[in-house]
Parts: structure tokens; C-alpha cells; sequence
């Protein structure tokens, strides 16, 4: 009898895994349940059982509108625990203090959230800095400010169209671009590797931001520096500008891809085709 409860709690740990590694392999929209079942070669009722007690973990996640589910929060936050790997801000916070104390201006690191970028570190230099995510917390639709709108450019084209089309009504709130302006600067971002335009948007403020990839190539954040447009020389943009993205490429190579600040909550692409 031992042994048989031995077998079946095996055989239920390696289902349990079969539903994770599938999800982990689906589209960011996710999969429905008929799929699940069908791929993971499990009968409806038995997939449906192992995904609710899953969900209620928090290792699920289930969207009722689209009947898809992909992998919860729950599971990041463990995985992001996984051989001590540094968060986004412990791995970049070294870096904006060492920036700022060489050229002393203002840093800050924003990250994809959604139709916005959010700022979740800043280290302020002397000179008082205006920007548009202000401090930590702050957020901004993406496409206004440099670092905000080098991480669009490094998005996929049909993200990228979606959060355009979105934001571009916010956009002209903040005094923004119009659509083909925008789209020209995205362009030019993705053949400089950084975003250098913007600027005038708020009197007397200029600056520069590079996108922070994943393994993927696609921006999940970006490094900006927060400057006075007399600051910004000609000469000292391009050295900066070298500069971010030096570092921006090397925190990208030691992101950890269980990150929570990296799931981008409410991702703007969410197809609901599909059975």
C-alpha cells in the first residue's frame, strides 16, 4: 500500500510539472484548458483539477475573459529566489549610484509595465531635476521621455503598434509627438541603441536613455539620465550616450528572467483568439 501512495504522489508531481513546463513554453497570451489537456496527454477533468489547485497556489494564473491561463506570480516570486540571483534594482542600483557620482547627474531606471514605463530607482545628482516619472513609483506612458520611449522602440512590432495606437491620445496630453514623428525617432533609437530626442518637453530638461534587453532582445526596462539642456553638449551626449549603453548591456546580461518587476502586469498584447 506504502508503495502504491508512493507511486501516485510521484506520478502527480511529474503531471503537476508537465502543466508548468507547458505553460512556460506557451504564447504570453496563454493556452485553454482543451489544449493543456490535449498537449499534456491528460483526461479535461484531471487537467482542469490540477490547473484550479495550481491557481490557488498562485503558480496558475486563469483570465476568465479570454479562458487562457498561463503561469502565475506565485511561481516567479519563488523562482526569483532560486540561488540568490539579484532583482533589476539590485543588480542596476550600483550602477546609477556610480553614474551619478562620475557625472553628476540624475539617474533613473524604469521598467515595462503595460502601456507605461514605471520608475522603481533614482539617484539624484546636485542640480534639481524635473521629469515626468519624478520619483520612485512615478510612471509615464511609454513614448514620452527618453527612457520611456527607448524601451517602445525595443519592443515587437505588433506590441509596439498596439501601445502606440493606445498612448498616442496620452501622448499629446504630455505634448508629445504626433504618430510619424514618433515612429521616425523609434527608428533612429533602434539603429543608435539609445533615445536621445525628446527633449523640450520640459523646459530647461534634457536626457538620454538606453533599453535594458532580455535574452529575447526585447526591452523589459531602460537606464536614463535627467540633465539641463546646457549640460548636454554635443561632445558630452555621445560619451554618455556610450556610457548607458555599456551598462544597460551588461545589466541585461545578468537579468534573471524570474524577475517579478519583469512580467510587465497587464501586457498590452492579449489576443483572444484561439480555442
Amino acid at each position: 500500500m506504502t508503495e502504491i501512495l508512493q507511486d501516485s504522489t510521484i506520478s502527480g508531481v511529474a503531471r503537476v510539472f508537465t502543466l508548468l513546463r507547458l505553460l512556460g513554453n506557451t504564447e504570453p497570451a496563454g493556452i485553454r484548458l482543451t489544449d493543456i489537456a490535449a498537449q499534456a496527454g491528460l483526461p479535461r477533468p484531471t487537467a482542469h483539477r490540477l490547473l484550479r489547485a495550481l491557481a490557488a497556489e498562485g503558480a496558475v494564473a486563469f483570465d476568465p475573459r479570454s479562458k487562457r491561463y498561463t503561469l502565475g506570480l506565485g511561481l516567479f516570486l519563488l523562482a526569483a529566489r532560486a540561488g540568490g540571483v539579484a532583482g533589476l534594482r539590485d543588480l542596476a542600483r550600483p550602477t546609477l549610484l556610480r553614474l551619478t557620482a562620475s557625472l553628476g547627474e540624475t539617474l533613473f531606471l524604469l521598467v515595462h509595465n503595460s502601456y507605461d514605463a514605471v520608475c522603481i530607482e533614482r539617484s539624484a545628482g546636485p542640480l534639481p531635476i524635473r521629469s515626468f516619472t519624478g520619483d520612485i513609483g512615478g510612471r509615464v506612458p511609454l513614448g514620452i521621455g527618453q527612457g520611456s520611449t527607448a524601451i517602445l522602440a525595443f519592443l515587437p512590432p505588433l506590441e509596439q503598434d498596439e501601445i502606440i495606437r493606445h498612448n498616442l491620445p496620452r501622448m499629446h496630453d504630455f505634448g508629445g509627438p504626433d504618430e510619424a514623428s514618433l515612429r521616425a525617432e523609434l527608428a533612429q533609437i533602434r539603429r543608435e541603441g539609445f533615445c536621445g530626442g525628446a527633449s523640450g518637453l520640459i523646459p530647461g530638461m534634457a536626457g538620454l536613455g538606453a533599453p535594458i534587453l532580455d535574452g529575447d532582445g526585447r526591452a523589459v526596462a531602460a537606464l536614463s539620465i535627467g540633465t539641463t539642456t546646457d549640460r548636454l553638449t554635443p561632445e558630452r551626449r555621445e560619451i554618455i550616450a556610450e556610457m548607458l549603453k555599456r551598462e544597460a548591456l551588461a545589466i541585461g546580461r545578468a537579468l534573471n528572467p524570474f524577475d517579478p518587476s519583469l512580467r510587465r502586469a497587464g501586457a498590452a498584447m492579449a489576443p483572444n483568439g484561439g480555442r
